[in-house]
């Protein structure tokens, strides 16, 4: 039983350990950046969520922080961003594929 106590104990002191740092920053893990969306007009904060997202599913062209579309617009996908590094202009293995939700409100200023 002390035994079960104690790695409880552990568990909770290595997840509160985790929590603090995010906790500090605002309740985020990584840095904010900012993406410019073209259709709109608006910057919007963000923040990386997961940097290596499987190449599954649909994701969102991002070119050197600019975007097409943005919260609200059909087309947005929720932050799930394709960013051509090999420049081929085709969704590929080589590329990156990330999740960074676009945070609201946003705004006409960088």
């Amino acid at each position: 039983m002390l035994r079960k106590s104690l790695l409880v104990s552990l568990v909770f002191v290595a997840i509160l350990a985790a929590a603090i740092p995010a906790y500090a920053k605002g309740g985020r893990a990584g840095d904010i950046g900012t993406v410019y969306v073209s259709s709109q007009g608006l910057f919007y904060d963000t923040f990386v969520t997961a940097e290596t997202l499987p190449m599954h599913g649909r994701f969102q062209l991002l070119e050197n922080g600019v975007t097409e579309f943005g919260p609200g617009d059909p087309g947005y996908l929720g932050g799930r961003w394709w960013i051509d590094v090999n420049g081929n202009g085709i969704q590929d293995a080589e590329d990156d594929y990330l999740l960074c939700p676009l945070l609201g409100p946003g705004r006409a200023t960088p």
